[in-house]
């Protein structure tokens, strides 16, 4: 039953994940990297004032190193991911980027914590990533750039150490409180970058909605549920589930901006699809192996 619910708790934050890049559709042009900063500020100050108000903000100083090391990693993805669609454009940059996110989960699961993940995991885990590469393909050019690539993989990783890290503070605190510090340190931590950005487009309606909607939907309360979900489910099974993103994104692309796919996107959405319906199956039994040194 945990794990269930937690299944559905992470492909629903997931899901609001992928609205992100349908709403900026109505946002006035503004720099990826701006929205980025802005999102986090908006997400984590939501959450830090409600739990203010609610007297649940407890931290032990014992997990401060922890909840850096994850503001770290959240901080250090934004500039990398939007950086890396720039440098090698938006195909490239996607695939790179969350394609990788899982694998390197499950390399950090078996280094660190000497867990294997299931061999559902691995099935599912490579059709989700063959999906999210013909998904976003659609018939675009295609141009790899190392910069780009390595930049990408930065954003990769950045993602899977942020999982990690808050799968290990979710056993000790509320995942409310440890997604509201963990991203109001990192607006922090990012907000050097805002001075070299044009910010204007904050003080237009559509401007202003949209960057509400990205700050307390799209992030706060989405990786609200992602942490929730964590309490139930592996880590690298997590970022496997958040593959539900770029399904999400393409799909509203189509119905609500009018975007249409090519024969290989649908079928990607379908080996999507299917990678994530198989990791959503309950395990007859849970297995977990470990690693002789």
């Amino acid at each position: 039953m945990q794990h269930r619910k937690s299944v559905v708790l992470i492909i629903v934050g997931a899901m609001l994940w992928g609205t992100t890049g349908t709403a900026q559709s109505f946002a006035p042009l503004a720099s990826p990297i701006a929205i980025g900063a802005i999102r986090l500020a908006f997400g984590g100050l939501t959450l830090l004032v409600l739990l203010f108000v609610q007297r649940k903000l407890l931290i032990s100083s014992k997990s401060i190193p922890y909840i850096i090391a994850a503001s770290i990693a959240m901080a250090a993805y934004q500039p990398l991911f939007f950086s890396a669609v720039l440098q090698t454009g938006v195909a490239i940059g996607t695939v790179v980027a969350i394609g990788s996110a899982p694998v390197f989960s499950g390399i950090l699961e078996w280094l660190i914590q000497r867990q294997i993940p299931e061999k559902k995991w691995w099935l599912s885990t490579a059709l989700s990533i063959l999906g999210c590469a013909l998904l976003v393909s659609n018939g675009d050019s295609i141009r790899v750039d190392l910069i780009g690539i390595v930049m990408a993989l930065g954003a990769g990783l950045s993602f899977a150490v942020y999982t990690l890290i808050s799968k290990r503070l979710v056993r000790t605190y509320l995942p409310d409180t440890i997604v509201a510090v963990v991203f109001t340190l990192s607006a922090l931590m990012l907000s050097p970058l805002l001075f070299f950005y044009d910010l204007s487009w904050l003080l237009e309606i559509n401007g202003l909605l949209v960057a509400l909607h990205l700050g307390i939907l799209a992030t706060g309360l989405a990786y609200l549920l992602y942490a929730r979900g964590l309490v139930g489910v592996s880590s690298a099974t997590a970022v496997t589930l958040s593959l539900t993103e770029p399904l999400t994104a393409s799909l509203l692309g189509v119905l609500i901006v009018g975007e249409v796919l090519s024969l290989m996107s649908w079928i990607g959405i379908g080996l999507l699809f299917s990678g994530l319906t198989i990791l959503s199956l309950p395990s007859k039994k849970r297995h977990r192996g470990s690693l002789s040194l």
